[in-house]
């Protein structure tokens, strides 16, 4: 799948404010810092998409963006939403601002009927985080589908970055039955961009 084009349409306080439910959409998500934006920006092809910032916690609301991509072997474009989701974990906000931003994404999860997958983004250079692990165990208690998305892997050495998504599919499989499919990314190398645009592809023709 070759996307065409990527725009950026809305970013809404809550799901009511959110473009109407009416094409299929994929949501990314992860801690703050994890490169989400960055791995956005390499899929679409616009590196100027989603802002990048090396603050924590810039993303606060749900951002939408449209995106014109065509299926392998096909010339007619389709159109779906790519949402950036506020990243967990650290950020220098109040309480009282992080409960909000997680009772946003928790109502977006549960009730956006058009998400067909979220992805969610581990930081590859980090042995297993335990709010990553948390926040999985949430989805699955939720009956939302996920992907693994491990970023950052070319800041430090190929031995490091398997031996951690090693143990961290390891430290999954003690919690569930199934696991996710993962994809091994890095921005800079556009490692993984392929897979992730033919996963997307393949629900795409299931909407």
């Amino acid at each position: 799948m070759q996307v065409k084009s990527a725009k950026y349409l809305i970013s809404s306080p809550e799901i009511d404010k959110c473009p109407p439910p009416q094409k299929p959409e994929f949501a990314f998500i992860g801690r703050s810092n994890v490169g989400k934006s960055s791995l956005i920006n390499m899929l679409c092809g616009n590196e100027k998409l989603a802002k990048t910032s090396s603050e924590p916690g810039k993303t606060q609301l749900i951002n939408h963006f449209e995106i014109s991509s065509v299926p392998e072997g096909q010339s007619r474009p389709t159109l779906w939403y790519l949402v950036d989701l506020p990243g967990y974990g650290f950020a220098k906000v109040s309480q009282r601002t992080r409960r909000r931003w997680e009772q946003m994404i928790e109502n977006y999860l549960r009730k956006r009927e058009n998400l067909m997958m979220i992805f969610v983004l581990i930081d590859a250079r980090h042995s297993p985080q335990q709010i990553d692990l948390d926040f999985l165990d949430k989805l699955e208690e939720w009956n939302i589908p996920c992907c693994l998305v491990f970023t950052k892997t070319d800041k430090v050495n190929q031995r490091t970055v398997s031996i951690n998504v090693k143990d961290f599919l390891n430290a999954l499989r003690a919690r569930r039955q199934f696991l996710p499919r993962h994809f091994i990314t890095s921005a800079l190398k556009k490692t993984g961009k392929e897979k992730i645009l033919e996963q997307i592809g393949e629900l795409i023709q299931e909407y």
